[in-house]
């Protein structure tokens, strides 16, 4: 029995021309947006929120960075601002400064027993009776 496997599946449809139904909604809101502006407020004030909402638009519809739309990026950096963050602060360790000599601990030496070579063959031959003992 064989089944189709569907590829592609990350390919949006093109509906309307080149433009996939997404990027036509960005599209025809920024347009309507752009259009509201005009025709409520005065050419000089309008002019100065139709350029940054005609370019939101532009880059929603157009631009891609590695690959994936701008909303992606968007999202990323408005979710960022709101969030909250967490900063966490390290304290450094400072050595206290030691006026007299007599006060100053001597430094902790590591005692390391030596290994020689007959207590390793006294520990393997030990090893060796135990695992005949248990057998």
């Amino acid at each position: 029995m064989q089944f189709k496997v569907p590829q592609f599946i990350d390919v949006e449809d093109k509906l309307f021309g080149p433009f996939t139904f997404r990027q036509f909604a960005y599209m025809a809101g920024g347009a309507g947006l752009v259009f509201v502006l005009y025709k409520l407020l005065p050419i000089w004030i309008s002019i100065f929120l139709i350029i940054p909402v005609a370019l939101l638009a532009g880059l929603l519809v157009f631009y891609k960075i590695n690959e994936k739309p701008f909303i992606f990026y968007l999202q990323a950096g408005i979710s960022y601002l709101i969030s909250s963050k967490l900063y966490i602060w390290k304290q450094r360790l400072v050595k206290p400064e030691v006026k007299d000599k007599e006060q100053e601990a001597p430094p902790l030496v590591s005692i390391i027993p030596m290994t020689t070579e007959r207590k390793l063959k006294d520990l393997s031959w030990s090893l060796d009776v135990k695992d005949q003992n248990n057998l």
